[in-house]
């Protein structure tokens, strides 16, 4: 494997980082009180990846079974456990524990400790996934019909 062909051509760099500070307040709010941070979107890395900073309070919450077409994505524990499940099994995980599921890979997590948890999402190639984050609380006022064109323009199938 070779490194992938050159994006940018200059010849003497540029000034494009971003700067994100530990106390930046989260992008989106649910009303169980869990956050996201939207700490690298596919619209500021030119589309190669997303990052968000998932936080979840004590009470249980997480998506089901599912995979995606499209996305490979990644899970890094901060802090708390939170079950992932990796096609066969449920993981209960840890501080440090990372997990990947590549396009196509069931998946699903879940907050059930108790206790508060913190992951890292990692999405890769960087897909509009704030739309679907924020849409997540208006499924409940849309239709069947409406409920599956949401999923669909979003990637996400339930097993």
């Amino acid at each position: 494997m070779s490194y992938p062909s050159p994006l940018y051509h200059g010849e003497s760099g540029e000034l494009s980082a971003t700067y994100r500070p530990v106390g930046t307040p989260p992008d989106f709010t649910y009303a169980s009180g869990n956050t996201v941070h939207y700490l690298a979107t596919g619209k500021t890395t030119r589309g190669e990846f997303g990052l968000y900073r998932w936080v979840m309070g004590p009470e249980p919450s997480g998506p089901d079974p599912h995979f995606h077409r499209s996305i490979s994505e990644s899970f890094f524990i901060l802090s708390g456990s939170v079950r992932i499940y990796d096609g066969s099994r449920w993981i209960d995980t840890e501080p440090g524990d990372f997990v990947h599921v590549p396009q196509g890979g069931i998946h699903g997590f879940r907050n059930e400790s108790g206790a508060p948890a913190e992951m890292l999402l990692h999405f890769a190639p960087g897909a509009p996934r704030e739309a679907y984050f924020e849409g997540l609380p208006n499924l409940k006022d849309m239709t069947d019909e409406e409920r599956a064109a949401f999923m669909l323009e979003h990637d996400t199938f339930w097993t």
